[in-house]
């Protein structure tokens, strides 16, 4: 898994966010008035990432293997994680992340990926943002193309030796397919009606429990491969 040189040092790894100051600045006026997903400003969704932290849970198992896995030479002691809250799958994932984090005793530090503008391209471009060189480590490569996918959470040993990344969606979550789905046509729409009634189910689908199943199925993913890193001594390719 060593991917040398990377530009996470001891010093940029401290550079980054608790949890508890990521979700401060994302109601500052500094963050909101960044560019988002959904316009030229962004909607505060630091309630929501507060509250969804309160209230998500572990399950035994799942504290207890980051426990134990926390203990093993060599094991889990730092994530770095890279976010932008306009991100469904972010909301979803980073308070899971930052409750693992609480109960393995894991320093987190989380990272915005965009600067003022929302960056559209592949790869990240310098001139964007203050951490363009982060997410250019942390591209999704799949089927010979390159996305800058959120969130990007990356596990250390304690000495910043890379164990395991995730990358935006356990595999058990079909997103493309599931969101093809919602976004085709049905026979008879119009393009305004097949926006609207995918915009509306996208957002009912959010407001379900497959959120929290994703999540957990995303924490035990994690726990999975970082198990088979700790005991096999590498991760299949």
């Amino acid at each position: 898994m060593d991917r040398n040189p990377s530009v996470v040092t001891p010093a940029r790894f401290a550079q980054g966010m608790t949890f508890e100051q990521y979700v401060a600045h994302v109601g500052t006026s500094e963050n909101l008035q960044r560019e988002g997903s959904q316009g030229p400003t962004r909607v505060d969704q630091s309630g929501f990432l507060r509250e969804r932290h309160q209230k998500l849970k572990l399950t035994e198992a799942q504290t207890a293997m980051i426990k134990w896995l926390a203990a093993q030479p060599g094991g889990p002691a730092k994530i770095l994680v890279i976010s932008e809250e306009w991100s469904s799958d972010c909301r979803r994932d980073v308070p899971a992340l930052a409750r693992l984090a609480e109960a393995g005793g894991l320093e987190l530090r989380i990272f915005a990926r965009d600067g003022k503008k929302m960056s559209r391209s592949n790869r990240p471009i310098p001139d964007e943002s203050p951490n363009a060189d982060l997410m250019a480590e942390f591209l999704n490569e799949k089927s010979g193309q390159t996305f800058q996918s959120i969130p990007v959470a990356v596990f250390y040993d304690k000495d910043l030796r890379e164990l395991y990344r995730y990358i935006e969606f356990p595999v058990c979550y079909h997103k493309d397919r599931i969101r093809g789905h919602q976004t085709a046509a049905r026979p008879g729409e119009t393009p305004e009606q097949t926006q609207a009634r995918a915009t509306k189910e996208f957002a009912t689908m959010l407001a379900s429990p497959m959120l929290d199943v994703w999540s957990s199925a995303a924490i035990d993913e994690i726990l999975s491969l970082l198990y088979e890193r700790a005991t096999v001594g590498s991760l299949a390719k």
